[in-house]
């Protein structure tokens, strides 16, 4: 079978890490880079590329020729220059309708309309893909995920069983007990964590022991709610009442707001009735007295006594003949009437001076004491981190080096601007939950790391870096930090998008990146066919949600649900086990199911069925299996499929144990 081409643009931290990860894929890669690179961040790049080709990947005649864009299954456009790599994509696709577009880009309305014109398009900050994996580091070591699906939070949480854990209650629990129709079971530790970890590494069967660490990912209902949006309060008139167009809206607004300020102060809407009247008075007697200014000239001068000029129109109004008598007082009413109404806006006007002042000094927010997170380093990625922070209700504490700084980006947080010694003296370091250093600057970041571990070793400690070599030496100095590199977490979201999935999110565990990964299933895709629990033991990945046509999602599907054409499936994959499910690399099935006899003859009939459902054997081999006992299962099946049919099987009154496939060197091991 011949190799799929992948064409990365751009050798730069993330273009490198890009074509690491394609590494791991049977493909062949090809990259263009514009200058000679004279080394690169990581070792043995260029062993990985199978093609280097130097110039403006923007060039058609490049593209085409050299670059063989018409056979490119995915081109991966990531120089640093996002202007190239819009213009480079629109290239491509007038070249080649079909390859698959994956673009670092942040224009985020932009993306939409190209993703729509298009089409096979996706784009990402890559800034902004790590901010969650840092902002749940730094929440510490119990919550390692929290995600949304369908309007549904999903959480994973590290739960290490203590003696009084009430789990250690349940009778003979075991650990397969604790999966439940709102939480599955991602990982058991029972001490170091080994360099090959991967999901199902747990045998079903142990019980739940003293010591242990169980990872687990859960729906959440009652914790963070407070990030649902609260309702509307309504008024007397409401939009739909009104039905006025769309384009009235604003209007309508605005008059709600002045109609509940004249409701709550009737002082306005007394002085505003006064003057209106005083006004139209006015003017109608200037006018009366005196016709040849005008109804203008006569509103110019009601105008100017109640701004308090009866002195500029005193003389005026002497040589006035008729209605003199009249005219002279009510000059002088309209005067007096327009300095109390001018002291009135002056009063107005003070008040909401002073509300915009004790604003300004309410968003001056107290530090935090104690169990904060201090955020070192407020660019794109922090302020990304601050907003997951505050939505998650932690208490924060930011601090940024740059004496520009918009501190309206943030309102909601104090921030410290000062030097990070400086800075440090006023957070409350001593005491803090967590330190997350985000900086552009490596060489910072390792220097503010090794500061705040002095003062507070305890602390929970996360690092920025973008080189490989810095991360693996912080990780050695600080073991217990947590060392992330931006560029690696987001080169794998970029590759596997560019096989086609649709990345929604990652998180960080057990040293590995967590993609939490949706599939649209297509006829040649190699998930056709196949059961879910043959996905998930098989490629090592979690099912999270699965949706077949016309109908709605479910949460933690059952291992029996038989995947087809059109279905959709959301899972939690490393970047291995979506190499595998690309290459339909599925683990061995070395485990058999034997029936020994059938205690209860009425269970032959849902014994057979069960045996099909749960293994996917046809409804006949079951049956032919039950009909010849003792028998094996021609099936083989994985071990927590296997275990899950035994336990199947006893409700039914059916003896069966299991048994290792032959040729392997537990052969005679069995189970019950």
């Amino acid at each position: 079978m011949a190799l799929d081409i992948f064409l990365v643009c751009g050798l730069g931290s993330l273009g490198q890490q890009c074509v690491m990860a394609l590494s791991h894929f049977a493909v062949k890669i090809i990259a263009i880079e514009k200058q000679p690179p004279d080394a690169y961040e990581i070792p043995g790049i260029s062993s990985c590329l199978d093609q280097l080709i130097i110039g403006d990947c923007r060039y058609l005649p490049l593209l085409r020729e050299k670059a063989s864009i018409a056979q490119c299954r995915a081109a991966i456009l990531v120089t640093s220059n996002e202007e190239v790599n819009i213009e480079t994509a629109l290239i491509i696709r007038e070249l080649n309708p079909a390859t698959r577009l994956v673009v670092r880009s942040g224009k985020t309305n932009l993306n939409q309309l190209l993703a729509e014109q298009l089409g096979n398009f996706i784009a990402y900050e890559p800034l902004d893909l790590p901010a969650n994996a840092f902002a749940l580091a730094a929440l510490g070591n119990e919550t390692l995920g929290f995600f949304e699906l369908e309007n549904q939070w999903l959480r994973i949480v590290r739960i290490p069983i203590v003696s009084n854990h009430p789990w250690l209650t349940l009778n003979q629990a075991k650990l397969q007990d604790l999966n439940r129709h709102n939480r599955r079971i991602l990982s058991v530790e029972k001490g170091k964590v080994s360099a090959d970890w991967a999901f199902h590494q747990w045998n079903g069967e142990d019980g739940i022991n003293v010591n242990d660490v169980i990872i687990a990912i859960e729906l959440v209902d009652s914790l963070f709610s407070s990030l649902q949006p609260l309702p509307k309060k309504t008024t007397l008139t409401t939009f739909s009442q009104r039905k006025q167009p769309l384009w009235l809206d604003p209007f309508f607004e605005r008059w709600q707001q002045f109609r509940l300020t004249v409701q709550s102060r009737p002082v306005i809407l007394f002085a505003s009735v006064a003057i209106i009247s005083l006004l139209l008075l006015g003017t109608l007697l200037f006018y009366l007295t005196i016709p040849h200014i005008g109804v203008l000239g006569s509103l110019y001068r009601t105008f100017v006594l109640l701004l308090g000029g009866y002195g500029d129109l005193f003389a005026e109004i002497q040589e006035v003949t008729n209605y003199r008598w009249l005219l002279e007082p009510l000059a002088l009413l309209l005067t007096l009437a327009g300095i109390a109404f001018v002291g009135i806006l002056y009063a107005l006007l003070t008040e909401s001076l002073l509300a915009t002042k004790f604003i300004f000094v309410r968003k001056r927010l107290p530090l935090p004491k104690q169990n904060h997170i201090i955020l070192l380093g407020l660019g794109r990625i922090g302020q990304r981190i601050s907003y997951l922070l505050k939505t998650w209700k932690q208490p924060l504490i930011g601090i940024t080096l740059k004496s520009d700084f918009d501190f309206r980006l943030l309102p909601d947080i104090p921030v410290i601007n000062q030097s990070f010694r400086e800075s440090f003296d006023k957070v409350n370091l001593a005491t803090a939950h967590s330190i997350v250093v985000v900086t552009d600057d490596d060489i910072l970041n390792l220097e503010v790391a090794l500061t705040a571990h002095k003062i507070n070793p305890k602390a929970n400690l996360v690092i920025r870096t973008a080189r490989q070599g810095l991360s693996n030496s912080l990780m050695g100095l600080l073991p217990n930090a947590q060392v992330l590199e931006t560029y690696r977490l987001a080169a794998e979201v970029f590759v596997g998008s560019a096989f086609g999935e649709n990345i929604l999110n990652l998180f960080r565990l057990n040293h590995q990146t967590i993609l939490v990964t949706e599939y649209h299933i297509e006829a040649q895709d190699t998930l056709v066919g196949l059961l879910l629990a043959e996905i998930a033991y098989g490629y090592s990945v979690v099912p999270l949600l699965y949706q077949s046509e016309n109908r709605p999602w479910l949460f933690f599907p059952s291992d029996d649900v038989l995947l087809r054409e059109g279905d959709r499936l959301i899972i939690l994959a490393t970047i291995d086990g979506l190499r595998k499910i690309e290459v339909r690399d599925l683990q061995p099935k070395t485990w058999r199911v034997r029936v020994e006899k059938v205690i209860n003859q009425d269970f032959l009939f849902e014994g057979a069925n069960t045996i099909s459902r749960i293994s996917g054997c046809s409804l006949q081999q079951a049956r032919e299996l039950l009909n010849h006992l003792p028998n094996t299962l021609i099936t083989p099946l994985y071990r927590p499929q296997a275990q899950r049919l035994l336990r199947a099987l006893k409700k039914m009154q059916i003896v069966a144990l299991l048994t290792k496939t032959p040729g392997n060197p537990m052969d005679n091991q069995t189970a019950s």
